[in-house]
């Protein structure tokens, strides 16, 4: 596939401009919460290939049109519609995607993503490879896709790896949202910008001084600019006060170990809740995910990436991701017919096969990932 095509398309989707020497990306769809199209990941491709190579251009910042997203993820009806109509899009889709997201990660400029408002799925694959992940005050930040029969992906193996076990899987099964101090708690950030500050970042960011400071080092110098605009630590992250049953729930041996020892500590609100949330996810989903997230930590990138696309084929061929999607965002009846009622009725078998690559032997679409570094 040509990622070039349908760039044009996306134009008035994702704006471009260079300020000051930054390449600003602006995702511009705020009353679909900047969610990603197709055509959007092609013209993201296309300008950050050419920026790579611009001199004009020291680093770049992207963010979210509107006051309420910086991007709630992939156009998922997109991807249902694709997938109900047997099309291929979806497919071509996430291969794009998965590309972007790994030329973010290995972007040789300084990549800073200013995460304010709701940043889920698609828009944590556009932000978590930035060299500083910036949140506001209105930061609300999750991997939910346990939720609509799939996995946290874009990544998420990857990313999530890298956090404490517990926390990973918590955040990765629960499909949790959290805030700004709890970003931070967790490592999925690294400065909060409270108040006003966020339109402090702008005026710092366009009045920079490019030529003082260490020129060898562009990361360097954003950093030593934003960072003293905000907090890179914070001790009242909601987490902390529950990290202790946290950890206690989350380092169980699998997924129905979890389950019981939620359910023998439902007198704390807490582990009530989480219990609650997770029983209404999808029982093959939270499986897959926790065999994900316990082999992304073994995996680098660009291997993470390949897993998750094998993984993405068989949640879209037989897994629940029609039925989610159906349930929650199409009829909203909420009331979604899981392939499996239960954990315990999940075939490890059917587990296994998830992680069976339907590609031979060098033909992965993205066999070529990281193989030019």
């Amino acid at each position: 596939m040509n990622l070039h095509d349908g760039a044009v398309e996306a134009q008035d989707e994702v704006l471009f401009e260079v300020i000051n020497g930054f390449g600003v990306i602006t995702l511009n769809r705020p009353r679909a919460l900047n969610a990603i199209t197709h055509g959007m990941v092609r013209s993201m491709w296309q300008q950050l290939t050419a920026w790579a190579d611009d001199p004009a251009v020291r680093a770049v910042l992207i963010e979210g049109a509107g006051e309420k997203a910086f991007c709630a993820g992939g156009d998922v009806r997109a991807l249902y519609d694709s997938r109900l109509n047997n099309a291929a899009h979806h497919r071509d889709f996430f291969i794009d995607e998965y590309r972007l997201d790994y030329l973010i990660h290995r972007y040789p400029k300084p990549y800073l993503a200013l995460l304010d408002g709701i940043v889920m799925g698609g828009g944590m694959g556009v932000a978590q490879g930035a060299g500083l992940r910036i949140v506001t005050d209105k930061t609300r930040l999750a991997m939910p896709e346990t939720g609509i029969g799939l996995f946290p992906d874009v990544g998420a193996s990857w990313f999530l790896g890298h956090l404490a076990p517990t926390l990973a899987r918590y955040l990765g099964l629960v499909g949790s949202t959290i805030g700004a101090a709890d970003a931070l708690y967790c490592g999925l950030a690294d400065v909060w910008l409270e108040g006003d500050a966020p339109l402090h970042l702008r005026e710092t960011l366009w009045q920079l001084d490019w030529s003082k400071g260490d020129t060898a080092d562009p990361l360097g110098q954003l950093r030593a600019a934003v960072l003293p605009l905000g907090r890179t630590w914070t001790d009242a992250a909601p987490l902390i006060a529950v990290r202790a049953s946290l950890d206690r729930h989350f380092s169980a041996i699998d997924v129905p170990a979890i389950l019981a020892s939620l359910q023998a500590d439902t007198a704390t609100p807490w582990a009530a809740e989480t219990l609650a949330l997770l029983l209404q996810r999808s029982p093959l989903s939270l499986c897959v995910t926790d065999r994900q997230l316990q082999k992304g930590r073994r995996l680098d990138l660009a291997d993470a990436f390949r897993m998750e696309l094998v993984l993405g084929y068989h949640a879209f061929e037989s897994g629940d991701f029609v039925e989610g999607v159906r349930a929650l965002l199409i009829d909203k009846d909420k009331q979604p017919r899981w392939r499996y009622a239960s954990i315990a009725e999940v075939p490890v078998a059917q587990v296994d096969a998830f992680f069976t690559s339907p590609w031979a032997e060098g033909a992965h679409p993205l066999a070529g990932l990281g193989k030019d570094e």
